[in-house]
This record gives C-alpha cells, sequence and structure tokens, in this order.
C-alpha cells in the first residue's frame, strides 16, 4: 500500500485537476450558448438560399453552371472540419474515423483524393497519415469565427474545381443536435446535388410566389452559385464548432465527476493508512507499558 504522505499528494493533484476541468467545463457551457446561438440564427439564411436556388433552378430547365455539371471524377477533394485543440471526447476522431473509412472503401491509392483540413487537429492528422493537402498552412478555427475567416480558403476550393484540378469536394463535419448529440455528416459540396438541396417543412409553405429576375435567370445564377457554397461550407463550420464546445463541455463533466470519484476512494485509501498507522502506533505504545510493567 502507498505510504499516507503519497496518497495525500494524490488526492491533492487529483482536486487540483478537477478544478480545470470544472472550469473548463462552466466555459465550454458559456460558449456553446453562444455558437448554439450562432448556428440557429444562420439556419434561416442557409434554409432560404435553399429554396431561392430549388426555385430557381426548377422554373427554368436549360439554366447551367459548372457548379451544377456532373463530371468524369478523377480528383476528390475531402474537407475535414476539426477544432484547434483537443479535450474534446471523441469530437475530432469521430470524424477521422468515417473519413478513413470511407476512403478505404472508395480508393485504391492516395492519388486519387486530396484533403484539405481545417483546424489544427485535422491539420496534423492529414500530415501524420500522409495525405496529399489541398494547402500547406494550418486554417484555424477559432471560437469567435466569422464568414471572413474561410472566405479565402472557399474562393481557392472553387477555383481550383473550376480550373478542372478538383472534381468532386465533399466535407465532413460534425452536425450539431444537442447537447449530448453530434453526428457525423458528409455532404458534397461541389458538384451542388440539386436532389440533395433540403427545405425543412417548416420553412415550406403552400403559396406559390411567383419571381421576376433582373436581369436574367442565367446571370442570378452565376451570381448565385458562389454565394451558395460559401454560405453552405460556413453553416457547416458553424455546426462543428458548436457540436465542438458541447463535445468539451461533455467530456469536462465526465473528468470532473470521474476526479470526484477517484479523490473518494483515495480518501477512503488514506483513512485506512491512517488508521493502519494509529493502531500500529497504539499496539507499540501498549507493548512498551507491558513491557515496563
Amino acid at each position: 500500500m502507498a505510504s499516507m504522505r503519497d496518497i495525500k499528494s494524490r488526492i491533492n493533484a487529483t482536486k487540483k485537476t478537477s478544478q480545470i476541468t470544472k472550469a473548463m467545463h462552466m466555459v465550454s457551457a458559456s460558449k456553446l450558448k453562444k455558437a448554439e446561438r450562432s448556428i440557429k440564427n444562420y439556419r434561416p439564411l442557409m434554409y432560404q438560399l435553399n429554396m431561392m436556388l430549388d426555385s430557381l433552378l426548377k422554373s427554368d430547365d436549360e439554366l447551367t453552371h459548372p457548379m451544377l455539371e456532373e463530371r468524369e471524377v478523377e480528383v476528390t477533394c475531402y474537407i475535414l472540419v476539426s477544432s484547434d485543440r483537443g479535450l474534446a471526447g471523441p469530437y475530432n476522431a469521430n470524424v477521422f474515423k468515417k473519413f478513413q473509412a470511407d476512403i478505404r472503401e472508395r480508393h485504391e491509392s492516395k492519388d486519387e483524393f486530396i484533403v484539405a483540413p481545417i483546424g489544427y487537429k485535422a491539420f496534423s492528422f492529414v500530415k501524420r497519415n500522409g495525405y496529399n493537402m489541398l494547402f500547406d498552412e494550418n486554417v484555424h478555427v477559432r471560437d469567435d469565427i466569422q464568414f471572413i475567416d474561410f472566405k479565402a480558403t472557399t474562393e481557392r476550393f472553387m477555383k481550383d474545381y473550376l480550373r478542372g484540378k478538383i472534381d468532386k469536394i465533399v466535407v465532413y463535419y460534425n452536425e450539431f443536435v444537442n447537447t449530448l448529440t453530434q453526428t457525423v455528416r458528409e455532404r458534397q459540396l461541389l458538384p451542388i446535388d440539386q436532389n440533395a438541396i433540403v427545405i425543412p417543412k417548416e420553412e415550406e409553405t403552400s403559396e406559390h410566389i411567383l419571381f421576376t429576375y433582373e436581369p436574367s435567370p442565367q446571370a442570378i445564377v452565376n451570381q448565385l452559385m458562389p454565394m451558395f457554397v460559401e454560405n453552405m461550407l460556413y453553416g457547416y463550420i458553424l455546426d462543428a464548432k458548436a457540436s465542438e464546445h458541447a463535445a468539451r463541455m461533455t467530456a469536462m463533466k465526465s473528468a470532473t465527476d470521474n476526479a470526484q470519484d477517484l479523490i473518494k476512494s483515495l480518501q477512503l485509501h488514506y483513512n485506512r493508512a491512517r488508521q493502519a498507522a494509529i493502531t500500529i502506533e497504539l499496539t507499540d505504545i501498549i507493548g512498551g507499558a507491558n513491557a515496563v510493567n
């Protein structure tokens, strides 16, 4: 059995760890409220863009755009959305696990795809596994993310796609469902799949709205496509950020609870060791007194 000094030292260290994890839990809970509010306020814009694009494409079957055209896939670009920091439970690992399972099934060599990591954890993961990267610099995902943070990155994706360097773009991220549930999603960003344009039931309307397009529907499509892609990717990143805070909050809550359980167990061992030491001392005192008498 460890000495009383060792047990006491471990109890103190565990208490300090518990204080840190409890503070991190409270910070993540505060950040989650802000991130959840951001994604809930942003989702109506995504839905309205979906409705506008869906209405526009259904109005004229002859409307075309390079981002809508299916082509033979030679190089696929996978965008992995992760966090910059760890201590978020299985948040990053779930994305990486699903991604690796999919590429083992779809590709025979690493030359058939390229990876665009967003977040330091994804950047480290891609470098560690030797995958081809779209860009060498790390794209940070700060807590107070803004649309401007990813505009240059999104423009790089679209330029490479339009130039034919990339034939397909797929995004892997964690979708925020609620505080306890975050689901890994795989979304095709380009080419835009018209059948995958989802309009929630609460956003649907039975009214038939007539639109007048100026200067022309084709000009609107040309203007709307890049905006649609940029906003969809930003929406995925907002979802991922809310999921990150929720996962970290849950992980820190579990760590705090485990630390408290460990403290109770160590305190029990300490009390037993202390009682054993007292018993030994009493036995020595009584034995010495009997020897004197």
